[in-house]
């Protein structure tokens, strides 16, 4: 089978967040045993979907980052801001920090004394990395300027250094995948590990590198973003060949089912190209202002004015 184009992968990613983000928001807050007892095969109910789903507080986010990159061309924190407070829909499931961040945006506020006071040490939620990937696609042959972009972005409203890191492994992963032919785990989990700054997501790596991708490990699927993020890599890395099947994983984890849904379908759409993601699926993802459609056209749009210019390899 042929690798998917550049623009399929790019295309892929942020479609693949949304609709992993929307299919795992009727399950968060559940425990896994809950959702087997209820629901049973997760897949096998995501085959069979019939209603119309929504994407939460991570897709939005994750609108309000493409959307200062294309009118900045990096990540211009107070613009950003700007985009997170004019998208920001409170029926979305926001978290109670982060919105009382965006309603001190809207009321002209200091919102930033607010991002350093409101969580002694700064937030360390996975916040920062369900909405990196666009970082993770418009720089995906600079590591470093990945790096400084996906930084910036984090602290907007993340201040810790775990969730700061975890902003930076989505974005690095994302990187690393859409330039995939073949994956590799051993591979990607010692790049994973070389790229994390953090003793505590050093030492995650290193142990999902030891077990490598057959066995299913969790670190956690809750808020925490040391507690999510690499769990969300580790859905994906068992099945790097079913989309299904990764947001599946997540899903059934329980817990922040949306945000490692998001994050994991991201990884597999950026692999995978959009046409992995079920035609279902996407038709299901409401549509409307900002919508499926408008998330379509902002990973076009990226991929235009961020990698249309370099030779597609994939």
């Amino acid at each position: 089978m042929d690798a998917p184009s550049l623009l399929n992968r790019f295309r892929g990613c942020l479609l693949g967040l949304a609709v992993g983000d929307a299919v795992g928001a009727p399950f968060e807050g559940l425990s896994s045993e809950t959702i087997y007892r209820d629901f049973g095969s997760i897949s096998r109910l995501i085959g069979h979907l019939d209603l119309e789903i929504q994407y939460t507080d991570d897709t939005q986010m994750t609108i309000g980052v493409c959307e200062c990159l294309l009118e900045k061309k990096s990540i211009d924190p107070n613009y950003l801001a700007r985009c997170f407070q004019l998208n920001y829909d409170p029926g979305r499931g926001y978290g109670q920090g982060v919105q009382r961040i965006l309603e001190a945006m809207r009321r002209d506020e200091d919102w930033k004394h607010l991002v350093e006071t409101l969580f002694p040490g700064g937030s360390f939620g996975n916040g920062a990395a369900m909405r990196v990937a666009p970082i993770g696609l418009a720089f995906f042959d600079n590591s470093g300027r990945l790096r400084s972009e996906a930084e910036e972005s984090a602290k907007v409203t993340h201040l810790h250094p775990l969730g700061i890191d975890g902003a930076v492994l989505v974005a690095s992963a994302i990187s690393m995948l859409i330039q995939t032919r073949e994956f590799n785990a051993n591979d990607f989990f010692a790049r994973m590990r070389s790229v994390a700054a953090t003793e505590e997501f050093q030492w995650q790596f290193t142990t999902a590198g030891r077990l490598g991708a057959d066995e299913m490990i969790s670190f956690g699927s809750s808020l925490p973003a040391h507690r999510s993020v690499t769990t969300a890599i580790t859905c994906f890395t068992c099945s790097p060949n079913s989309y299904v099947n990764t947001i599946s994983r997540a899903i059934a984890l329980g817990d922040d089912t949306d945000t490692v849904a998001a994050i994991a379908g991201a990884l597999s759409g950026a692999y995978l190209g959009i046409n992995a993601i079920p035609t279902h699926l996407l038709q299901k993802l409401k549509n409307g202002p900002k919508g499926r459609d408008y998330i379509d056209r902002l990973a076009k749009d990226l991929y235009s004015q961020f990698a249309a210019t370099r030779p597609d390899e994939t």
